[in-house]
């Protein structure tokens, strides 16, 4: 019987490309995101077994229910893929509560639930992989994104400390950091420039590829590739893989 995998976000973007790598790497994908007809979407692209459960992770009892239909259909989750995630941009001062803690329950919080749910399972078949999609935000200081930047260097320190946690047991724990990844959220932060810049939609697209060595936004399978890369091996923990063109040398 094939692996079961669980994939946050899986609705569009990053998460879709990492769902469909996993399920051509013969793995069962369970689908999760907040829109069903997206996740219908990514189930049809996906070339084996796909169960889509529709689930928003900032609720924790969603979060439960989500592995439990998991393990009811399939089985233990060997491997998680936290994908979900959004942005937000604003000068510091104008960062309200609400801003900072959606942030930080969505790019940290949901992570750190999910992977409190998959591990005691991961401990107990000693064999898990765990895969969080972070940023170069995690590694550097963004201007004008205090609330992501905080809250993905919080999830990079998690990974860090779970990876510490688990080594040994069979289990790791790594982070992927894109930069600029052409998916709907840079389209966002594009209509975002567009927005309070002035410049046009090629403008700020062409500011944001060139914020990046190659010169082009990054592709979400370039991404994907990288979580393969991270389940696939068992010596890799701990890690902070950047797919970013070049922009942060580590």
């Amino acid at each position: 019987m094939s692996r079961v995998a669980l994939v946050t976000g899986a609705g569009s973007g990053i998460g879709r490309a990492a769902a469909i790598r996993l399920s051509q790497a013969g793995l069962r994908v369970v689908l999760a995101s907040r829109g069903a007809e997206a996740l219908t979407a990514t189930a049809a692209a996906c070339p084996g077994p796909a169960l889509a459960v529709p689930a928003d992770v900032t609720d924790p009892s969603a979060v439960d229910r989500l592995f439990d239909r998991a393990e009811h259909d399939w089985g233990a989750v060997e491997v998680l893929i936290a994908s979900a995630g959004a942005g937000f941009s604003a000068r510091i001062e104008r960062t309200g509560d609400a801003d900072w803690n959606r942030m930080l329950e969505l790019n940290l919080t949901a992570p750190f639930r999910c992977l409190r749910r998959a591990v005691p399972a991961m401990r107990a078949r000693e064999y898990g992989r765990i895969v969080v999609i972070a940023s170069t935000a995690s590694r550097i200081g963004e201007p004008y994104l205090s609330a992501y930047t905080a809250s993905k260097h919080g999830v990079l320190g998690l990974v860090r400390a779970a990876a510490a946690e688990l080594a040994g047991t069979g289990v790791t724990v790594n982070a992927v950091c894109p930069g600029f990844v052409d998916t709907p959220m840079t389209e966002a932060t594009i209509g975002n420039i567009v927005q309070k810049t002035g410049r046009t939609t090629g403008q700020a697209r062409s500011a944001l590829e060139a914020r990046q060595p190659i010169g082009r936004l990054i592709t979400p399978g370039e991404v994907a590739d990288a979580v393969w890369f991270c389940v696939a091996s068992e010596a890799i923990t701990g890690q902070a893989i950047n797919v970013d063109g070049g922009t942060v040398q580590s």
